[in-house]
């Protein structure tokens, strides 16, 4: 086994405390991951992103969309119609997320299970 110092445990601990755990805590709630992929589609009523999220109820969907807005990821926009009708998409930051989210799912079909690697996917 490796010989850590204390100190090198510590400042990988404060490392993983601090962006990790704000990525995770904020990315990591349920809901949260599988709107932002809808999004990176581009603009979206908020209806026709419900219907593209199975199980998820209207409120949920508002109090997620509401954090993303909240953390800068997503602008939320009014067409006064008639109908009126609010429609989501991401921001510039939002959309930085692409690369990752995308590596996220290859690493998903690889390694867990129900994924193309453990029974061949779509």
């Amino acid at each position: 086994m490796a010989d850590h110092s204390s100190d090198a445990c510590a400042a990988a601990c404060e490392q993983v405390d601090g962006s990790i755990t704000r990525v995770f805590g904020l990315l990591g709630k349920r809901w949260t991951g599988p709107i932002v992929s809808v999004l990176m589609q581009g603009p979206v009523y908020f209806v026709e992103l419900r219907r593209a999220i199975p199980g998820i109820s209207e409120r949920m969907l508002s109090d997620r969309l509401t954090e993303l807005g909240a953390a800068g990821l997503t602008v939320r926009e009014v067409d006064e119609g008639p109908p009126l009708r609010v429609s989501y998409r991401l921001t510039e930051a939002g959309t930085a997320l692409g690369p990752a989210l995308k590596e996220l799912g290859r690493w998903a079909d690889a390694h867990l299970p129900g994924g193309a690697g453990v029974d061949g996917g779509c």
